[in-house]
């Protein structure tokens, strides 16, 4: 009987750590900035109490900063996990086409997060007991790449009509740990590249204020046990745009 409890909980490990993942990828910034002045702030949030904090602000004609907080805290009976992370980043935003009615920005910059996650099993007498934990601090640098055309559509529910937009963005986010420990045993260092294609919908409720829903996919370029790609991106957010006085 203990050896094969031992079996089953060896299985268990290595089971989890197949499955799980210490790399949480945020809500990219979308600002979809196209004057100097202006300022977007947002939250998104998602049903597993996942929500990330982003701002933008254009300083020059075509010269913009962004930053993104995300925080998630999960508790459940079967494991409990927070993590928090925070992103600074600069880059370009411009105009395209003839009617200069699309827009592209490039954005690259860096970033830092902390991931501490507790697994739970039940005992013989129903208790949960901690059978596996993590702890996890990473660096990451990101570039990224947003489009979206201007050309609004419409869309009337109850008599009101609302502009609706679609967009998409391209990230690239190297993500390499510094601190990685394993039930209190400091494992080796693990690095990954991730892919993010992001797409998303923006539906304006007035001239400054905006629902937009994201949603992506997340793709690690090698093999990991502990820093690879297991996590999407599904969020529901408001932003409001502050623009400059004329």
């Amino acid at each position: 009987m203990i050896i094969k409890n031992k079996f089953i909980l060896f299985f268990s490990l290595v089971l989890l750590n197949a499955c799980s993942s210490v790399y949480l990828p945020s809500v990219p910034n979308t600002p979809l900035l196209n004057e100097k002045g202006q300022l977007n702030a947002g939250v998104h949030g998602s049903l597993h109490n996942n929500y990330n904090f982003n701002a933008a602000y254009a300083l020059g004609s075509h010269f913009a900063f962004v930053g993104n907080h995300n925080r998630m805290h999960i508790d459940r009976d079967s494991k409990d996990i927070k993590h928090r992370s925070v992103e600074l980043g600069a880059g370009y935003f411009g105009k395209l086409g003839g009617k200069q009615d699309q827009i592209m920005e490039f954005y690259a910059g860096f970033g830092r997060a902390k991931n501490e996650r507790i697994f739970f099993e039940k005992d013989l007498h129903g208790s949960l007991i901690p059978f596996q934990t993590e702890n996890a601090t990473y660096d990451k640098k990101f570039i990224q790449f947003n489009y979206s055309s201007q050309k609004q559509d419409n869309l009337k529910l109850f008599n009101l009509s609302f502009d609706l937009n679609f967009g998409t963005a391209f990230r690239l986010n190297f993500v390499k740990t510094d601190d990685l420990i394993l039930n209190g045993i400091k494992q080796a260092n693990e690095d990954n590249v991730f892919i993010e294609p992001i797409f998303f919908t923006t539906l304006g409720l007035n001239e400054n204020l905006k629902i937009q829903y994201t949603n992506g996919s997340n793709f690690g370029l090698k093999s990991r046990d502990f820093l690879n790609a297991n996590n999407s991106i599904f969020s529901l957010g408001l932003i409001y745009t502050f623009k400059p006085q004329k």
